[in-house]
C-alpha cells in the first residue's frame, strides 16, 4: 500500500520540475547567487499578489518576526502579547529582543488568538509594570485571526499588530488579502508551508515605506548607501536568489493550488463533520488551508495515530505542549495566571490531517474511511 505523506512535494515538483530546473539554471548562469535581481523579482511579484506596496524578501519566517521586532524597537521592560498555541519562533523573536512575551488563549473554533484573553493579558502587563507595546497575532493552520476585533482592542491600548501568516499566505479576510490586514506582516516559505521553497525563506509585507526601508536596512547588517555604510545595527538575513527562483514559479499557479487546497479541506469537512470536530469555514474569511487540523472530542488520539500510522497515513500534531508550559517560556506572564485552559486542551486533542493541492479523491479517500473506522 503506498504511504499517504502529510504533504507531498514530489507531486508539485512533478507539476513543476521542468520550469523550475530552467530557473534554477538560469541563476546558476547569471551567478548572482545573492540578493540581486532574482529576489528583486520575487518582492514585486509578492507585493502585487497581496496589493501591498513592499515586499522585504528575508532568510526565513523566524528572521521575518525577528526584523520585525527589531523595527517596532521593542526591549526590556515592553511587553508584547503573542498566543500560547503557536510554534515557539513566535515569542522567540520578541524574547529574543529582551521583551516580555505575554502568552494568551485562544479561541477553540478557529485556533486564534482569543480577544477577551488578550485584554485581560494587557491588564496582567501593566499590573507587572509593563508597557503594553505590540500584539503578534498568528494565522494558525491558515485562517487569519479576528482582525477587527483585535484592531479595535489595539487602537484601544496603543497597541501595534503585527500578523505572523506563516501559514495564512494567500488567504483573505473580509475581501482583503493576508498582507493588507496588519501595519506589519510576516510569513515563512519553509517548503510544507502552502507557498514554499526548497529550504529556508520569508518575507515581510507592509505598506509602511519608513518601517519597509529600516527592515531593507536591518537585513544586510543594518547598511545605509550600502554595506559597508551600517547605520544601525542589523543582522544578516538575505533570501538567496535560487530560493527567489522557485518561488516566482510557485507563485504562478498558487492560485489554482489554494484553490484545490479549499476544496479538498471543503470534502474532508462533508465526511468527517459527524465524527470529529472538523475546522471553522466562513463565508467571509478563506484559508491558506497550510494544515487540516481536526480536534478529536469523542475519541482517542494516540489510538486514531496508531491506527492511521499502521495504514500508512501521516498525520501530526501541532502543536503537543502550549508555549506557556515549554521549558523555554514557562517562567513569561500569561493572561491567566492558573494556565490557558483553551489551548491546553487543543494541545491535548488536535491532530492534522494529509493536506496538500495534489491530494486526489481517491487517497482522500482512503484517509477518511481509515479516520471514521477508528473514531468509530
Amino acid at each position: 500500500m503506498t504511504p499517504i505523506p502529510l504533504v507531498d512535494l514530489r507531486a508539485q515538483r512533478r507539476r513543476l520540475g521542468d520550469r523550475i530546473d530552467t530557473a534554477l539554471l538560469r541563476v546558476c548562469d547569471e551567478t548572482n547567487f545573492i540578493m540581486g535581481s532574482e529576489v528583486a523579482e520575487l518582492e514585486r511579484s509578492l507585493a502585487e499578489f497581496c496589493g501591498a506596496r513592499h515586499a522585504i524578501a528575508c532568510g526565513n519566517g523566524t528572521d521575518a518576526l525577528i526584523l520585525a521586532m527589531m523595527a517596532k524597537e521593542i526591549g526590556p521592560g515592553d511587553a508584547v502579547f503573542c498566543p500560547t498555541f503557536t510554534f515557539a519562533a513566535t515569542a522567540e523573536a520578541i524574547a529574543l529582543q529582551r521583551a516580555t512575551p505575554i502568552f494568551v488563549d485562544v479561541l477553540e473554533d478557529t485556533f486564534n488568538i482569543d480577544p477577551d484573553s488578550l485584554v485581560v493579558a494587557i491588564d496582567r502587563a501593566r499590573s507587572s509594570r509593563l508597557q503594553p507595546r505590540g500584539l503578534i497575532a498568528v494565522d494558525l493552520f491558515g485562517y487569519p485571526a479576528d482582525y477587527d476585533a483585535l484592531d479595535e482592542i489595539a487602537q484601544q491600548h496603543g497597541l501595534w499588530i503585527v500578523s505572523d501568516a506563516a501559514q495564512s499566505f494567500g488567504a483573505r479576510y473580509h475581501g482583503r488579502h493576508v498582507g493588507q490586514l496588519a501595519e506589519l506582516t510576516t510569513t515563512s516559505f519553509f517548503p510544507s508551508k502552502p507557498l514554499g521553497c526548497y529550504g529556508d525563506g520569508g518575507a515581510i509585507i507592509t505598506n509602511n515605506d519608513e518601517l519597509a526601508k529600516c527592515i531593507d536596512s536591518l537585513r544586510v547588517h543594518g547598511k545605509g548607501t550600502d554595506k559597508y555604510d551600517n547605520v544601525r545595527i542589523g543582522v544578516n538575513s538575505r533570501l538567496d536568489a535560487i530560493q527567489a527562483a522557485i518561488l516566482k514559479e510557485k507563485l504562478a499557479v498558487f492560485p489554482d493550488e489554494l484553490t484545490a487546497r479549499a476544496r479538498i479541506a471543503r470534502r474532508y469537512s462533508d465526511e468527517l463533520r459527524n465524527l470529529v470536530r472538523t475546522p471553522h469555514m466562513s463565508n467571509d474569511v478563506s484559508s491558506a488551508w497550510a494544515a487540516y487540523t481536526v480536534v478529536l472530542d469523542r475519541c482517542d488520539r494516540d489510538h486514531m495515530t496508531a491506527g492511521l500510522k499502521k495504514a500508512g497515513i501521516a498525520t501530526a500534531i501541532y502543536y503537543p505542549v502550549p508555549l506557556h508550559r515549554q521549558t523555554a517560556y514557562r517562567d513569561f506572564p500569561r493572561a491567566n495566571r492558573n494556565g490557558l485552559p483553551r489551548s491546553e486542551r487543543l494541545a491535548k486533542s488536535v491532530l492534522s490531517l494529509p493536506m496538500h493541492p495534489y491530494l486526489d479523491e481517491t487517497t482522500q479517500d482512503r484517509v477518511i474511511t481509515k479516520v471514521r473506522e477508528f473514531a468509530n
